[in-house]
C-alpha cells in the first residue's frame, strides 16, 4: 500500500452541530487531512466556523464548493433528506464523499448514490461510526474469525439521552436516522445472512401528544435472517441517565457484548452506592470512533483502499428501516426479498 504524500484537501457541507464537530476533527485531529473550505445555505453559518478553525474558504453556495478546483473530497453533513442529492453531486464533481448516514431515504436515490460514485471513481465512505468503536469493532472480528461460533441471538440499541422539542423531527426520524445505525450493526454481526422479515412495535412514549403528528420516539424491532438466527434493534430519544449504545451477540461458541455509557473509566464507591459518570452527546461517547473513521476515510483516499462503511452497507440497512415504516403502517410483518 502506498500513501499519497499530499494531504486530502476536505470540504465540509453543512455547518450544524455534527457537521461543526467533524469539522473540528478535520481541521486538528485527522492525519492526512486538512479542513480547506466550508459550506452551509444558512447566512453567516459557513464564515463563522471557517473564522472560528483558521479555515480561509466558506460558501453559502453549496455548488460553489463542489466546483472549488482545491477540494478533493468533501463530508456531507447537512439535512438527512438531503444527502443523496449532495452525494450524486459531488461524485458528479469528481469529489470522494464522506456521507452522514443515512446515504438516502429511498432504495432509488440509494442505486444512484452509489453509481455516480462508481463511475466518477470516488470513495464513498458512510458514517456507520458505531464499526470505528473499539468494543464494536473487536466483536465484529471476533465473529468474522469464528471465535463465536454461528450468530443466534443478536441485539443493538440506541437510546438518545433527550428529547428536547419534536415539531421539527421529520416522521420516521427513529427508522431512518437512529435505527439505521443499529441495522448496520446487527447485519455485521451476522454476516452473509441476509433479513427476510421484519416486525416493529412502536409508539410515542415520551411525547404522546405528538403522535397525531407522526412522531414515534420509542421503538423495538425484530428481525429474522435467512440462517434462522432473531435480532433485536430498539430505540428511545430519552434516557434520562446519558447516551447508551449497547451490542451484544449470542453464537453457538459464547457471547460478545459490546458498547458502555461511561464518561471515563472511574467507578465511584461510596456510602451512597456506586456511581459514574454517562455521556449526554453521540460526539462524547463515540469520540474516537468519530476521528477513526475520517482517518479512514482520508487514508482511503490517498492509498486506493475501499472503506469499511460503503454505499452499499448503507443501502443494506436503508432496505432493513424502509421495511420497519411499512411494518409500523401495516402493524405486521414484512417479508423482505434479499438479495
Amino acid at each position: 500500500m502506498t500513501l499519497s504524500t499530499q494531504p486530502v484537501r476536505v470540504g465540509l457541507i453543512g455547518a450544524g452541530r455534527m457537521g461543526s464537530f467533524h469539522a473540528e476533527n478535520l481541521a486538528w485531529r485527522i492525519p492526512g487531512a486538512v479542513l480547506a473550505a466550508v459550506a452551509d445555505p444558512v447566512a453567516g453559518a459557513a464564515e463563522k466556523l471557517a473564522q472560528r478553525l483558521g479555515v480561509a474558504k466558506f460558501y453559502s453556495d453549496l455548488h460553489a464548493l463542489l466546483q472549488d478546483a482545491d477540494i478533493d473530497a468533501v463530508v456531507i453533513a447537512a439535512p438527512a433528506r438531503t444527502h443523496a442529492e449532495w452525494v450524486i453531486a459531488a461524485a458528479q464533481a469528481g469529489k470522494h464523499v464522506f456521507c452522514e448516514k443515512p446515504m438516502a431515504v429511498t432504495l432509488e436515490e440509494a442505486d444512484r448514490a452509489i453509481a455516480a460514485a462508481k463511475q466518477a471513481g470516488v470513495v464513498l465512505q458512510v458514517g456507520f461510526n458505531r464499526r470505528f468503536d473499539s468494543g464494536f469493532a473487536a466483536a465484529i472480528t471476533a465473529i468474522k474469525t469464528g471465535e463465536n461460533g454461528t450468530t443466534q441471538l443478536s441485539r443493538s440499541l440506541t437510546r438518545d439521552p433527550g428529547l428536547r422539542d419534536p415539531a421539527p423531527i421529520p416522521q420516521w426520524t427513529i427508522f431512518l436516522e437512529t435505527l439505521i445505525h443499529d441495522f448496520d450493526t446487527l447485519l455485521h454481526f451476522n454476516p452473509g445472512a441476509r433479513p427476510t422479515e421484519v416486525y416493529v412495535l412502536a409508539d410515542a412514549l415520551i411525547r404522546p401528544d405528538y403522535k397525531d403528528k407522526g412522531l414515534l420516539d420509542t421503538a423495538v424491532v425484530t428481525l429474522r435472517f435467512d440462517n434462522g438466527a432473531i435480532a433485536i434493534a430498539e430505540a428511545s430519544f430519552q434516557a434520562v441517565y446519558g447516551y447508551d449504545v449497547r451490542g451484544e451477540v449470542f453464537g453457538s461458541k459464547g457471547m460478545l457484548q459490546a458498547g458502555h455509557i461511561n464518561a471515563n473509566h472511574c467507578v465511584r464507591y461510596h456510602q451512597d452506592g456506586i456511581a459514574i459518570e454517562t455521556s449526554r452527546l453521540d460526539s462524547d461517547l463515540l469520540n474516537a470512533a468519530y476521528v477513526a473513521e475520517l482517518t479512514e476515510f482520508a487514508r482511503c483516499i490517498r492509498s486506493g483502499e475501499v472503506p469499511r462503511a460503503t454505499g452499499e452497507d448503507a443501502r443494506n440497512a436503508l432496505e432493513i428501516a424502509l421495511a420497519c415504516i411499512e411494518s409500523a403502517l401495516q402493524q405486521q410483518p414484512i417479508k423482505l426479498g434479499g438479495h
